[in-house]
């Protein structure tokens, strides 16, 4: 009897060792090809959105579906099927990257041709979002001036001809993402799921009804906040345009083209302690101050506007070997100085990640992760005690513009999480029936989470003029969670780090603690660990609304 058991013992050691040198040797070989693949890509991708040049989009292009091909290898996923199943992978860090690898390849299911037709199908609708520019009056304008004009116009028949006008490129775009949805439900369907969205979130280790139910509790916990404070802010326009009552009321008078940014109703201007300041300084040297430096990351950055660039802002790791960039289209005031902050949260973040786990490891726990801390940090810019630290401005000033800065933070996060809602929404519904009435649906939800009026009569496809339905799809809601994590690691360093119970004037300015902290127990693991892991090693729980909650509901 005890030879038998040796003997089997022997043999399940003998098949334990096969099939980790299999997967050690696929992993090995995978990384020869992917590597410089990744690096390149992104390199081809970075030079696109910078130009904005037709070849350079089809160099791009051309590179992601090298990309598509490697991933759709069906002998590579027949492979670590066979290894996933046979249950005799237990290392820790190599059962992690099966775990990554296999969710990767699970692409190989889908047909690559309709992998292919995506790509360029995605290249060709981002090549006229770069290129399109609103125009009024003849002269064309770029999103900047589009929200310059929105924010500060008192004139509500100019602020509904500058939207009106940014709204035209839906007509233009909306034909093509339909496709491109039908697309990717048919690529989501070849690998069993009902449609992209719910594979988006799935293949991301996101349960959808999971997300759904949180996406409900926070409805439930801002609505009523939410309804208060947009009372609020009708009052304070109707008063501002000199309207005889809220029916009047339009959403191109909320200041932003979407009303995803609380719009400013308090006499108080925070641009003016950024004007003619150079943000790129103020944000190299805070994030030194707390032993993050991002001098590296800001020379190979590309962070001012220019024809054919895309407007809008974003960081990448070119090579998860150091090589981090910043896109951004600064001009000197309060959004940009918190989308700086925010960016290089997200770099930092990058960087800040082993460099010697296994390279397909080497990404953050999960997207909202990474959007926790670019919304932590970027939260800074409106914050009364983060400018008295970072800006020098004296107690006195602080405290005169301290509570309505904490007002108005609070409204943005109220604002902006309902916005989240009907994104959220809205994808999920699209990719489960993409031949309904999308406009009807975009102003439907728009009348339900944000009180918004939809103009009479309009039946056009505004839901289109969002970049981020067709080139980010199924993203938004990680926005909504990255701002739920943001609050919790906020209190979870005041209260730890700092030693203190005031959350309200905190900014961490030059407290190295705080970058030893976040370098150490979230930046560093990257995705060894499933995020919710990764969060309850950090803050000793998982994550919970709870501190958001606290933080701006009441």
């Amino acid at each position: 009897m005890l030879l038998i058991m040796a003997v089997l013992i022997s043999g399940c050691q003998s098949k334990q060792e096969k099939m980790k040198k299999e997967l050690v040797d696929f992993i090995k070989k995978f990384d020869s090809v992917y590597i410089p693949l990744y690096k390149d890509s992104n390199l081809a991708s970075w030079d696109a959105s910078i130009s904005g040049k037709p070849e350079d989009f089809k160099k791009s292009e051309g590179l992601q579906m090298k990309m598509v091909k490697l991933f759709a290898d069906k002998e590579s996923l027949k492979k670590l099927e066979e290894i996933k199943v046979s249950g005799m992978i237990t290392d820790s860090l190599l059962l992690r990257q099966l775990d990554v690898l296999y969710r990767n390849f699970m692409m190989a299911k889908a047909d690559t041709a309709k992998l292919n037709a995506a790509v360029r199908m995605q290249s060709a609708i981002e090549q006229k979002y770069g290129n399109f520019r609103a125009e009024v009056k003849g002269k064309k304008l770029n999103d900047n001036e589009v929200e310059d004009i929105l924010k500060h116009s008192k004139d509500v028949n100019a602020q509904k001809e500058v939207w009106m006008a940014q709204k035209k490129i839906g007509p233009v775009v909306a034909a093509d993402i339909i496709a491109l949805v039908k697309k990717r439900n048919e690529i989501a369907k070849d690998l069993g799921f009902k449609n992209y969205h719910e594979m988006s979130l799935t293949l991301s280790e996101q349960d959808p009804k999971v997300i759904s139910q949180l996406f409900e509790q926070l409805d439930s916990l801002t609505k009523n906040s939410f309804a208060e404070v947009k009372g609020e802010i009708d009052d304070y326009f109707v008063k501002y345009y000199k309207l005889k009552s809220k029916d009047e009321l339009m959403p191109w008078n909320y200041q932003n083209r979407f009303f995803q940014e609380a719009p400013k109703i308090y006499d108080q201007d925070l641009d003016q302690y950024y004007k003619g300041k150079n943000l790129e300084v103020l944000d190299a040297a805070y994030y030194a101050g707390i032993g993050l430096p991002i001098d590296k990351m800001i020379k190979k950055s590309d962070l001012y506007g220019k024809p054919g660039k895309n407007q809008h802002a974003y960081s990448t790791d070119i090579d998860k070997n150091g090589d981090i960039r910043v896109l951004c289209n600064i001009v000197p005031n309060e959004t940009w100085m918190g989308t700086m902050l925010h960016e290089f949260g997200h770099a930092v973040y990058f960087a800040g990640i082993n460099h010697d786990l296994p390279f397909i490891l080497r990404d953050p726990a999960h997207i909202f992760t990474t959007e926790a801390i670019a919304e932590m940090f970027g939260r800074f810019s409106t914050n009364p005690q983060w400018i008295k630290d970072n800006l020098g401005i004296s107690e006195q000033e602080k405290m005169k513009i301290a509570e309505t800065s904490l007002k108005t933070f609070r409204i943005q996060q109220l604002v902006f999480s309902r916005w989240a809602q009907l994104m959220y929404r809205f994808e999920k519904s699209m990719y489960e029936n993409p031949d309904q009435d999308l406009n009807k649906l975009w102003w439907d939800l728009a009348e339900k989470y944000q009180m918004l009026k939809r103009p009479a009569g309009r039946n056009e496809p505004d839901w289109a003029t969002k970049i981020h339905i067709a080139l980010y799809p199924c993203y938004y809601h990680n926005y909504l969670l990255g701002e739920l994590l943001a609050s919790q690691l906020y209190y979870y360093m005041i209260k730890n780090i700092v030693k203190s119970d005031d959350y309200k004037f905190q900014s961490f300015t030059g407290n190295k603690e705080i970058g030893k902290f976040l370098k150490e127990k979230v930046f560093a693991p990257g995705m060894e660990f499933y995020w919710d892991d990764m969060i309850e090693k950090a803050t000793g729980e998982k994550l919970t609304p709870k501190y958001y909650a606290m933080q701006f509901v009441k």
